[in-house]
């Protein structure tokens, strides 16, 4: 597979991945709608260790639906996020899929915290479904 990378909007943080991503999925959750100002959050997971990071870098720490911290990583001009690691899988690296700006990227195989989804949300293809 080609590196990808993605970027925030004024393209001075960087995350460019090595490898495939090993999970694409969409959260529900309602925090995931407050953080993107849409309906849902999509994102596609890697390992730490494929992935380099260039740019600075704002943290900013939330509890998630789970109870577990999750730390996301925006940039400081233009505030875009870029990437998130989960408490529970410092491990992993979370790249929000529309920062590869690609639209060849892979669709999503899991939806998560599906009791939240808006009724008239309707994404195609086969997912794994949890709530």
């Amino acid at each position: 597979m080609a590196a990808r990378r993605a970027t925030c909007s004024c393209g001075q943080l960087k995350v460019e991945t090595l490898q495939d991503p090993h999970r694409i999925s969409v959260c529900h959750c309602l925090a995931c709608q407050l953080r993107t100002g849409s309906v849902f959050g999509a994102q596609a997971r890697f390992a730490r260790s494929d992935t380099r990071i260039e740019g600075r870098s704002s943290p900013y720490v939330r509890q998630g639906d789970s109870g577990q911290k999750i730390t996301f990583n925006f940039c400081p001009d233009c505030g875009a996020t870029v990437y998130w690691q989960l408490e529970a899988a410092p491990e992993v690296i979370a790249v929000p899929i529309g920062a590869f700006a690609d639209p060849n990227f892979p669709a999503p195989k899991v939806s998560v915290y599906e009791s939240r989804r808006h009724g008239w949300v309707q994404i195609a293809g086969q997912l794994e479904r949890c709530d």
